[in-house]
């Protein structure tokens, strides 16, 4: 393990190295970062280096003290991706998306700002959505049915429904028009997407919107199932890092494709494919930048970003099944890291597209200048939101109709927003009375929560890895407020599904098992032997307790308005405030 201000990680050779659409060099930007992040007090860890062939690097890195705050990072070489993994730092620390998850607590949500200093709050009156939160337009775009009601648009990190719908300024592009988003909208749509920190404006513009530009066609390259032409061996040598990776994985038994991606020409997109030989996975990365060789750099990177050659292993086979990788959850996955399945028709030897050796810039000016224009000639308006306040440039470009990772439809039907109805009552569960425990169980109810969702998740919860919150699913709490007001039948319903779902501890599941024993006897006391040596004494008294509500939640402890209960919750507010105030 390294620490990130290591004199191995400072500028002191000679020379200095710059590599393809970045405006400094690989040590000025490091020092930059290093140095800002050291004076907002953040101690950076470098870990689990990795370079699996020659010309690919990656490192994952956290702070310290908080390490739910994580980066990883890419690149060509050692340099290239410390400066990657700390790029991504700041653009995560400056747009707030390390805590896009979280609750942010009463004390935050309450103070003058919560997200940002320029940020609008709009009253929730009624279901529609107030005028002057996006545009008309872009209430069609996201509420084309109007089925979205206004509250479902209070964001998860405040839940402050007195306040109403927290919104950020965004600037279009095209004419500097000022519109505001809900926080909630971006989180629940666009998650990670779009955003990007740079050593200029134009350089991390650009990065953000290749990054659109890569996600977009990646999911309509795999939801339609295209295939790709072959990049030449000739044009790939014209790279001899990148040829040097290619090879080497070559030579490790893979079968690697490299194809252009720019569907005909028309977007700066690379693939490579890796096909293990061994179990039949298949792996199609991307990468995508206004230069050929940076997008197919990244392409090849990206594919190995985090993994040894030893765990390229069980990525799922080609499928056939178009619908099942059309599907939303399917792309998802491709999201989150790229393990979904891919269509056999993508493997034909016949592609869809002709090979084009394209180019589209050859500056930072150009690279940004091409992008802008390219997503405009296809009719797409651009949001940019400039974040600059911890000292590095830093944005987040929204494209709507394009850059969503989720379906719209999510904010109806899977909007985060739902976490903040449960989340007061179980911030205080152990002092619930049995009717605020029996009205909890029914709202749960009411909301129609899949037993097996995290409440975690749910609630914007960081829990402590020890802590019985941890793995929390809304099965096993209802089968808890079930246990703490006495109802057999949700008792019994609780029992079944958990001795299904199991992944709980075994001397936790034990226990419940004895439970459902419990609620099938009229009168247990003559069985008090025998369940005893079937399930030792310890767990039958842990189970005669909760099933006669002597004790209650099984060691859930309270959480508290700002989640005190929880130290790492509380430590990734710590770092909230050194970036917030």
């Amino acid at each position: 393990m390294l620490s990130c201000l290591s004199p191995r990680a400072s500028p002191m050779s000679t020379s200095e190295h710059f590599i393809p659409g970045k405006d400094a060099s690989l040590e000025a930007s490091i020092a930059t970062l290093q140095s800002k992040l050291a004076a907002i007090g953040f101690h950076i860890e470098e870990r689990s280096w990795l370079n699996p062939v020659e010309s690919v690097w990656s490192v994952h890195i956290r702070d310290r003290d908080c390490p739910l705050l994580f980066t990883n990072g890419k690149g060509a070489s050692e340099l290239a991706a410390r400066a990657s993994a700390l790029g991504e730092y700041f653009e995560r620390l400056s747009t707030n998306y390390f805590w896009t998850h979280f609750y942010l607590g009463e004390t935050l949500a309450e103070r003058e700002y919560t997200h940002t200093p320029d940020e609008r709050w709009f009253t929730v009156d009624e279901d529609a959505w107030p005028e002057a939160l996006l545009t008309p337009e872009l209430h069609a775009h996201y509420n084309p049915d109007n089925g979205v009601r206004a509250d479902q648009l209070i964001d998860l990190n405040s839940g402050n429904a007195a306040r109403g719908i927290c919104a950020i300024p965004y600037q279009r592009l095209a004419d500097g028009e000022t519109v505001y988003f809900p926080v909630n909208l971006i989180g629940n749509l666009y998650v990670s997407n779009g955003m990007s920190a740079g050593n200029t404006l134009m350089e991390a513009r650009t990065q953000a919107l290749a990054e659109i530009f890569e996600r977009h066609i990646k999911f309509r390259i795999i939801e339609e199932g295209l295939c790709l032409p072959d990049v030449p061996e000739a044009v790939i040598e014209r790279y001899p890092h990148i040829a040097a990776g290619i090879r080497g994985l070559r030579e490790a038994g893979f079968g690697i494709l490299v194809k252009d991606a720019s569907l005909g020409g028309r977007y700066p997109v690379m693939n490579v494919t890796l096909l293990h030989p061994h179990d039949q996975g298949c792996f199609a990365s991307f990468g995508a930048h206004p230069r050929f060789e940076v997008a197919l750099e990244r392409a090849l990177t990206e594919l190995l970003q985090g993994r040894a050659l030893d765990s390229l292993a069980g990525f799922p086979a080609p499928g056939f099944d178009a619908t099942e990788i059309a599907d939303p959850q399917n792309l998802e996955i491709h999201f989150v890291d790229s393990s979904g399945v891919i269509s056999w028709q993508f493997l034909r030897d016949t592609p869809d597209f002709e090979f084009v050796d394209w180019n589209f810039g050859t500056t930072t000016e150009e690279d940004y200048a091409w992008s802008v224009d390219a997503l405009h000639a296809e009719g797409h308006d651009l949001y940019i939101a400039d974040f600059t306040h911890l000292g590095v440039y830093a944005c987040r470009i929204l494209v709507p109709g394009v850059s969503e990772i989720y379906p719209v439809e999510e904010l109806e039907f899977e909007n985060n927003s739902v976490g903040n109805l449960i989340r007061p009552a179980l911030a205080r569960l152990p002092e619930l009375t049995d009717d605020e425990c029996a009205a909890l169980l029914d709202e749960i109810v009411e909301l129609e929560l899949a037993d097996d969702r995290l409440v975690t998740v749910l609630i914007g919860l960081a829990p402590d890895a020890d802590s019985p919150w941890t793995d929390l699913r809304i099965g096993e709490l209802k089968l808890l407020l079930a246990l703490a007001i006495g109802d057999d039948n949700a008792i019994r319903e609780g029992c079944t599904w958990i001795a299904q779902y199991g992944q709980r501890s075994e001397a936790r599941l034990k226990v419940y098992r004895c439970i459902a024993d419990l609620t099938q006897l009229e009168d247990p006391s003559p069985f008090e032997s025998a369940l005893a040596l079937m399930y030792g004494r310890e767990t039958l008294e842990q189970a005669f307790a909760l099933f006669n509500q002597d004790e209650r939640f099984f060691g859930l402890t309270k959480l508290g308005s700002n989640f005190e209960g929880s130290a790492i919750h509380q430590r990734l507010l710590e770092a909230y405030r050194k970036v917030r105030g």
